[in-house]
């Protein structure tokens, strides 16, 4: 267990520990117009790698795909490490998503083999704490490497955990393999990851890049959609699937991912863009930035440990998500009422909310799935609720993006005059904060209000998201934990099959 959540460590940490190191980044490397896709181009790898490590584990066996990843994780925060300038940096954070979809979706379908439900629900809340920290402390830590160090060991210090994990894994996690060599639907995971890049494209650069109505944005869209419709045709008739459709005639799978992609959008939109906030809009440092999260991260914690131990208890767990996307909706918009003038207690209290909210539906919802399909699927629909909830991370820091960039540009004339902005590029001044502090008062004044009201504006548009996804957690349905693990002998298979017949209540 201390392996898999070094390598939870790893692969969650670097979904957001750059983004208090950005602005330094940009600072030194240039490359202004690549800034989003540091972020971007890991979580679109790590998203689209998912299923195809779900499946690959199901023929080949988790132990070797989770070290897989790893190892292709660490390599990349190598090159992450040694890139020149911003191009060199996008594409080894592609590669290091690679390896961090594998690690994760692993990570998970691990503890479904070695854990019986019953059990489960509280290693989960652990694994969920793991999540919270390094998701949360992110920031935190790429603020501190950044200001005494370099942001060069933001990606560093990951080596020495991945060998970490590597030993450990490799001394002490048995598991069986399938001696079946099955086949792998290539074209299915082609077509998959051709049309999930095109739709996150999309949404990054829709009213930012190029308009709406450009044939850029249409095309795009237009390949999105037909690819995964070609994907689902190619899913119906491949006869090893990558995703199988007929799972998600499982009720807590099809609403389980719907809740998952709507929560990934909402706490990585809000996790990715709100140390730029603080730096920005409060003139704080980067560590204090990460600093200021902490809240989020305690609520977090809490609920996942707190939830995980009485789903064990009690074997209970419905309840949860309806609660916990309520509490990220409710949340999410006071984040939409953030001003200049918003006390610290005050962005607490809602940062806390969204952290209890987000505890409270992640690793039950995932939970719940596990339980409720047979032992040979295990693999791929764990990947399947991770790959939307991964999906919903990448679109969330896409269109979070998108929306503060273009009301930033519309509201910084209504704060600063073309005059006093003149010879500045104006989105220079919030992707590198300390620049802005150099400037006169009434620069800084309104650019800091301009910023402010446009990330109002992205958190705005994500509260609806929240109300969808609390209508769809009312629509699972509680089945009694097993009280078998799947990994043993065909006994205790067939114990866990006869109890997954049992009608759902």
């Amino acid at each position: 267990y201390s392996g898999l959540m070094l390598g939870m460590l790893l692969a969650s940490l670097d979904q957001t520990v750059v983004a208090t190191a950005l602005p330094t980044i940009v600072g030194q490397l240039g490359g202004l117009n690549h800034l989003s896709w540091v972020i971007t181009a890991y979580l679109l790898t790590s998203t689209a790698s998912v299923p195809l490590y779900g499946k690959l584990s199901d023929i080949y066996g988790r132990k070797i795909m989770f070290q897989a990843s790893i190892a292709i994780f660490v390599v990349g925060s190598v090159l992450c490490s040694l890139s020149q300038n911003m191009l060199e940096l996008v594409l080894s954070r592609g590669a290091q998503g690679l390896g961090a979809g594998g690690i994760i979706v692993m990570a998970i379908a691990i503890i479904g083999d070695i854990l019986p439900p019953r059990e489960r629900g509280r290693y989960q809340g652990y694994t969920g704490g793991v999540f919270a920290v390094s998701s949360v402390i992110g920031p935190l830590v790429g603020g501190l490497f950044t200001q005494h160090l370099t942001w060069r060991w933001v990606f560093y210090i990951n080596v020495p955990v991945g060998i970490a994990a590597l030993i450990v894994t490799s001394i002490v996690l048995k598991l069986p393999v399938n001696k079946k060599r099955p086949s792998i639907d290539y074209l299915g995971a082609a077509l998959m990851v051709s049309g999930v890049t095109s739709l996150l494209l999309v949404a990054s650069w829709g009213g930012t890049e190029y308009a709406w109505v450009s044939p850029e944005i249409i095309g795009l869209t237009v390949a999105g959609v037909v690819l995964l419709l070609l994907f689902i045709g190619q899913e119906l008739r491949a006869p090893e699937p990558l995703l199988p459709l007929p799972l998600f005639r499982e009720r807590s799978l099809a609403v389980g991912s719907g809740v998952l992609f709507i929560v990934g959008i909402g706490m990585f939109g809000a996790i990715a863009f709100l140390p730029l906030y603080l730096q920005v809009v409060e003139g704080v440092s980067p560590t204090m930035s990460g600093l200021r999260l902490v809240p989020l991260m305690l609520g977090l914690i809490a609920a996942s440990v707190g939830s995980g131990r009485f789903i064990s208890e009690t074997g209970r767990y419905r309840w949860f998500p309806i609660v916990g996307t309520a509490m990220m909706t409710i949340g999410l918009f006071l984040l939409s009422r953030l001003t200049t003038d918003t006390s610290v207690l005050v962005s607490g209290i809602d940062m806390a909310l969204i952290g209890i909210g987000v505890g409270f539906v992640m690793q039950v919802i995932v939970l719940a799935v596990q339980n409720s399909v047979d032992y040979q699927h295990m693999g791929t629909a764990t990947a399947a609720t991770n790959f939307f909830r991964s999906m919903g991370a990448a679109f969330g820091v896409a269109v979070a993006g998108s929306i503060i960039s273009s009301r930033f540009d519309h509201n910084l004339p209504k704060y600063v005059s073309q005059q006093d902005l003149q010879g500045i590029d104006p989105k220079i001044l919030t992707a590198a904060p300390a620049q802005l502090y150099t400037l006169p008062d009434p620069v800084v004044h309104g650019v800091q209000q301009a910023f402010s009201h446009s990330v109002d504006a992205a958190f705005l548009v994500m509260a609806p998201l929240g109300i969808i996804a609390f209508a769809l957690t009312w629509l699972l349905r509680e089945a009694p934990l097993r009280e078998t693990v799947h990994v043993g002998s065909a006994a205790e298979e067939e114990a866990a099959h006869v109890q997954q017949a049992e009608p759902l209540v």
